[in-house]
């Protein structure tokens, strides 16, 4: 594949995990927002289950392992995914995707404190450029709203994630891990929609296919896609492309939803976008891969 394709994949990928904020927005008049999440990744995990077991792809001979991938799925999916759009309730798409994507400059933070990670000195310029953009972007708010407490728990949920990835995803297959890690966190987040809401649905056209971009689109074919660029290309250079994710975040709601353009959000916005990217670009030794996997990036 030319650079012009996977150039196209990049931006492919990237879009659809941007657009599932506003995306799953706009679900949220159909759904509650546990059930909306949960039958997404159920849909989206019994696919994928089904496709490795077809492919024959190695799966864990330990409980143990099967373990861990729950494990990673409770953060992974429940956690993260059940923030997000919890948080899509109170405030913008824009905002969530903002938020829920500083976790690669979390994931910096966490990695040094509890793991005795290094990293460069650039990717800390990126973390301090990363907390002055959430800081303009959540400070700006003239009210506080609950919604920003779940973006940023998003966050950690995804950075916790990352971490427990990076330290058992090298035992695992990345395409059975990212298949039962979304299974089991859309078994959670179905339980948690019986215990925490009241689930409903309302199912018609509108709402059918909203489930099916966010399982089918948003979720399969976006992780196929960027696995297969992170398989062929500079896996550090590539997760640098990450920072267009929260970009398209923002586009498709001020394009889908009428979300407002404010000063401090296209402000703390651009500091955050510019922290990921710095975070990311990493000139990588050998067989070193602190990019992550392609588990990491399933939005």
């Amino acid at each position: 594949m030319n650079r012009i394709h996977m150039l196209f994949l990049i931006v492919l990928t990237t879009f659809l995990m941007g657009s599932s904020f506003a995306i799953g927005k706009i679900g949220l008049a159909f759904a509650s927002p546990l059930l909306l999440a949960g039958l997404r990744f159920l849909l989206a995990g019994i696919i994928m289950a089904v496709l490795v077991r077809w492919l024959r792809q190695p799966h864990p001979s330990v409980w143990r392992d099967w373990g861990k991938m729950a494990l990673i799925g409770a953060f992974q999916t429940a956690g993260v995914m059940g923030c997000v759009f919890i948080s899509l309730r109170t405030i913008t798409a824009g905002e969530s995707s903002i938020l829920t994507f500083t976790n690669p400059l979390l994931v910096v933070v966490f990695g040094t404190c509890f793991v005795g990670m290094r990293y460069r000195w650039y990717q800390w310029i990126g973390v301090l450029l990363g907390l002055i953009g959430v800081s303009i972007t959540v400070g700006a708010q003239l009210q506080w709203k609950i919604g920003l407490v779940f973006g940023l728990a998003s966050a950690v949920s995804w950075a916790t994630a990352t971490l427990l990835v990076k330290r058992w995803g090298g035992d695992l297959n990345t395409w059975v891990l990212s298949a039962y890690q979304m299974l089991a966190g859309g078994i959670l987040l179905l339980l948690g929609s019986v215990l925490f809401e009241q689930p409903s649905f309302v199912w018609n056209g509108t709402s059918i296919m909203i489930l099916l971009w966010l399982s089918l689109l948003s979720s399969i074919v976006q992780f196929a896609g960027w696995y297969y660029v992170l398989q062929n290309s500079d896996p550090g250079k590539t997760s640098a492309f990450l920072f267009l994710a929260p970009f398209f975040g923002v586009l498709t709601g001020w394009l889908l939803l009428g979300e407002p353009l404010y000063p401090s959000l296209i402000t703390g916005g651009v500091c955050i976008l510019v922290g990921i990217y710095l975070v990311n670009r990493q000139v990588q030794a050998p067989g070193q891969n602190n990019g992550g996997t392609p588990a990491d990036h399933q939005r």
